[in-house]
């Protein structure tokens, strides 16, 4: 159970940085709106990359926790 909440910590703080950086200068969502921000960054790609990151990050943070 902890590994889920830890791996979708990791994924939700990676998806607000997507979001974050739809709305930044080079960004289109100020034309294009919510909408279409939260469709262009919820990708299948982007949701493997979240996960595995996730997983990543997860296992580092468990070895750490070992070591400490």
């Amino acid at each position: 159970m902890r590994a889920a909440i830890e791996v979708g910590f990791i994924v939700f703080l990676f998806y607000s940085n997507l979001l974050m950086g739809e709305y930044e200068r080079s960004g289109r969502a100020h034309e294009m709106g919510l909408a279409w921000a939260v469709a262009d960054m919820v990708t299948p790609e982007s949701l493997i990359i979240g996960v595995g990151a996730g997983l990543i990050g997860y296992v580092v943070v468990e070895f750490l926790r070992g070591k400490l």
